[in-house]
């Protein structure tokens, strides 16, 4: 038995130690909102934050998850109004295909609370996940208006 917060709910689940979060996320949760990408956390597609440091779910054991608080692209916006950070993604037109851009999200979410004023150099050091239609430029934009929003 595994006990963990996801999205502030508590969950208590009977799962092989062994699975990856992002199964447990996806499966036994149901948010669905964090993708599988690569299965081995190169592209960061499957990115949620875990106690508040942004992790490639795909390659944590729900294991280490136990007792501990994990929030997922569904828990960022409040009350039908969006994020800063994704409202900035939606004004800088940031995803193209947009299947990297919910761990994109939450890496730059993860980025902007340790770092409400990142540099260039900031955001190229935390946001390290793949886009294959390559919106880098306005992935950074967003991250800059979302720390001046």
């Amino acid at each position: 038995m595994v006990k963990f917060t996801i999205n502030g709910k508590s969950h208590s689940l009977n799962v092989d130690p062994d699975t990856p979060l992002l199964w447990v996320i996806r499966d036994h949760v149901g948010l669905t909102g964090t993708k599988y990408g690569c299965g081995v956390a190169q592209c960061g597609s499957c990115t949620v934050l875990l106690d508040g440091q942004a992790v490639r779910s795909c390659s944590v054991p729900v294991s280490a998850v136990q007792g501990k608080k994990i929030e997922t692209v569904e828990s960022l916006a409040k009350g039908g109004k969006l994020s800063k950070v994704q409202q900035a993604w939606v004004d800088h037109q940031a995803p193209q295909c947009g299947y990297c851009q919910t761990g994109m999200v939450m890496a730059a979410t993860a980025l902007l609370r340790q770092n409400p004023r990142p540099s260039d150099a900031d955001i190229d050091a935390a946001i390290t996940n793949i886009c294959r239609c390559g919106s880098f430029q306005e992935v950074r934009a967003a991250i800059h208006a979302a720390a001046k929003a």
